[in-house]
């Protein structure tokens, strides 16, 4: 600010004034968006709880032979990517491009949910299973059974040989981790996990069919249980990316009110100086 006349001074205080009633406003909107979004975040993981132990106890089954259990022949990789419907949300949508452009090559299929990552691989020209999917926000469990069925299609058709979802789990409103998960082909709990009965439980028509029958289901749930971490995980870091650029508008003003003191109280000295000199001609 050296050099900076007051006026330029008061010009740029109301400016950053202006900044942080709109980074106050934003935050204020994630923050209620937040809690809504946590909630239904929350509804969904006892599905998934229930679902993953149906499908481990299909799986444990003695006479199950089922193609969702092995990978495919083809090495082609399906890769849905769960990114944010708008930026402003500190290094929320670059944590998930990161993990995404590590596993995405020229002959990958590529599933994007959400503008920015419907945006970034149209825009690349990548082989897009389909772009219909631009507001993660407004993406319901009808949708993501119609995605889960379009999935399993090309997995079971040889279109690609396996299945990788990148998205953001939510740990805390502080937290929220990048990763991978494997959808297709579906991989078991280690052993030594939930105890069981193996082999014991009666299916009709057969545990291979009883597979085909539930594993969209079971696929959207986890598509859809995705989705609701990923809107939680973007209202999170939005609001904390708004809250510290508030914080830093505070900082700015502090500092500008500070230099805009300093001047005027060196203008008014020019001033006082300027009379004395005056009256002792």
């Amino acid at each position: 600010m050296a050099g900076a006349s007051m006026k330029d001074i008061k010009l740029r205080i109301r400016s950053v004034e202006s900044t942080k009633q709109i980074t106050s406003a934003m935050q204020l909107v994630a923050g209620s968006k937040l809690r809504r979004a946590r909630q239904r975040m929350e509804n969904t993981r006892p599905y998934m709880t229930a679902a993953r132990e149906v499908i481990e106890d299909v799986a444990a089954h003695r006479d199950v032979i089922s193609p969702f259990f092995r990978r495919q022949a083809n090495e082609t990789r399906c890769v849905v990517v769960i990114a944010g419907d708008r930026g402003l949300a500190g290094h929320y949508n670059a944590a998930v491009f990161k993990l995404a452009d590590e596993l995405i090559g020229p002959d990958t299929r590529v599933l994007p949910i959400g503008k920015k990552a419907v945006d970034r691989y149209a825009r690349r020209g990548a082989n897009l299973v389909c772009a219909d999917y631009v507001k993660a926000e407004h993406i319901t469990a009808p949708d993501c059974r119609a995605m889960a069925v379009r999935l399993i299609e090309g997995f079971l058709g040889g279109e690609f040989g396996c299945v990788s979802l990148v998205g953001t789990t939510f740990v805390s409103a502080m937290t929220q981790d990048a990763q991978v998960t494997e959808l297709l082909p579906v991989t078991l709990d280690e052993p030594g996990g939930r105890e069981r009965p193996r082999g014991q439980m009666l299916m009709e028509p057969g545990p291979g069919a009883l597979l085909k029958a539930v594993m969209p289901d079971y696929l959207a749930g986890c598509l859809y249980g995705a989705v609701c971490d990923a809107i939680a995980c973007e209202m999170a870091s939005r609001r904390n990316a708004m809250d510290s650029a508030t914080k830093n508008a505070e900082q700015m003003i502090n500092d500008l009110s500070l230099h805009y003191n300093r001047a005027r109280q060196s203008s008014i000295t020019q001033e006082i100086t300027e009379i004395v000199a005056g009256a002792e001609k």
